[in-house]
């Protein structure tokens, strides 16, 4: 656990950071480290799983509390495990029970001096894992189904989760009687200071187990690497998520397992940009074209359309094409395909096309070009003289 970097620092934002800026960081090191973009890097896959781990405790609110209080050990039970710690013989100043120390000086005034639930025993949920795929434009548009792999905490398969060995089962442990507690009191000036903490006997489990599993080493759990189909709904957005519920971690005590996250990004199309379930794209057209009104081929998402343009089409209009954008995720409809034309002005002509064009613009009237002509009029207004 040495070697294991900070969360913040991993993301590279600071402790102070936004949940935006934390979702931009992470969204932008999982699109750079992404082992589907990094094929010939064996370092991205680690340093993807790594940001996917920074960023599965910094964007929930409970977990980056416990991290920024208690550093990794917050956030992972098994953290530094057989390295000590704690204060005098394995009672944590969390253990510290203060029901029983108000109670010593107040006559149990808070909660009568009762003992607290043992967090060893108690149900807990498994770990949720994050992971990241990138679509293309086309699949987000109209769901798919991905492989992801995984490397998940599941039921130990040699002792069906008992951390004990075939034939022998886990004993109640006679020093705290199952409770994985013991009270300790001790006596000061001050009167009586009592704390409850893990049983040193049991470590808490309230369990002895005397012939461990020799492959998980007496917990019960081993971790395996799974592949999983995700089911990617049509319409998702660049940044949203898919959940695989009951897919993650396996639970402890009892409790039941995670989750399996799973983010999407999406990579650039070079034709269309979205906006929501809006699609839009740019149609070049020639100077002919805005003139006289066309025909044009137009792509969308589901092909190749065609679309009849009025003649004197200004350069930038926008043209809407009802129902050909993106499916919405609950299945209410279609967005629209909003069509922007640019006019490409021609380079290189001949001397031949050059003179047309000069004829053109001799026999053309002011009335053909209304805006021109409010121009000069503003600018007759302004300066006082014609143009």
């Amino acid at each position: 656990m040495a070697d294991k970097r900070d969360y913040y620092e991993v993301l590279g934002v600071n402790k102070g950071a936004t949940d935006d800026e934390i979702k931009k960081a992470y969204r932008k090191l999982a699109r750079k480290y992404h082992p589907d973009l990094n094929k010939d890097n064996p370092e991205a896959a680690e340093k993807f799983k790594e940001i996917g781990e920074a960023y599965e405790i910094l964007s929930d609110k409970d977990k980056r509390a416990r991290y920024d209080q208690f550093g990794f050990a917050g956030v992972d039970p098994n953290y530094g495990a057989g390295q000590g710690g704690g204060f005098g013989g394995g009672f944590g100043f969390e253990d510290v029970d203060l029901g029983d120390i108000f109670g010593s000086f107040f006559g149990g005034g808070f909660g009568g001096g009762g003992s607290r639930t043992n967090r060893a025993n108690a149900p807990r949920q498994g770990e949720s894992i994050r992971r990241t795929v990138m679509l293309s434009f086309e699949e987000a548009a109209f769901g798919c189904e991905k492989e992801i792999e995984i490397e998940r905490v599941e039921q130990c398969t040699e002792c069906g989760g008992t951390g004990a060995e075939k034939g022998y089962t886990p004993e109640t442990c006679s020093n705290c009687h199952g409770t994985g507690t013991v009270k300790q009191t001790q006596r000061t000036p001050f009167g009586a200071f009592s704390s409850t903490g893990p049983c040193p006997n049991c470590h808490g489990t309230g369990k002895i187990i005397k012939k461990p599993c020799k492959k998980c080493r007496g917990t019960g759990q081993e971790r395996r690497s799974r592949k999983l189909s995700v089911k990617i709904p049509a319409g998702i957005d660049d940044g949203q998520s898919v959940a695989l519920r009951g897919q993650g971690g396996a639970g402890v005590n009892g409790g039941p397992a995670g989750d399996v996250i799973v983010t999407v990004s999406i990579r650039p199309h070079p034709l269309f940009q979205r906006d929501g379930y809006d699609v839009w794209c740019e149609v070049p057209i020639s100077y002919a074209q805005a003139c006289l009104g066309d025909k044009l081929i137009v792509p969308t998402i589901d092909g190749k359309v065609e679309y009849t343009m009025p003649a004197g089409t200004q350069p930038g209009t926008v043209f809407r094409m009802r129902g050909k954008g993106i499916q919405a995720v609950n299945g209410r409809g279609r967005g629209d395909q909003f069509v922007k034309v640019t006019l490409e002005v021609p380079k290189n002509l001949s001397d031949h096309q050059k003179e047309l064009l000069r004829k053109l613009e001799d026999s053309d009237t002011a009335q053909n070009h209304p805006q021109r002509k409010s121009f000069r009029d503003k600018m007759k207004d302004l300066f006082g003289k014609k143009d």
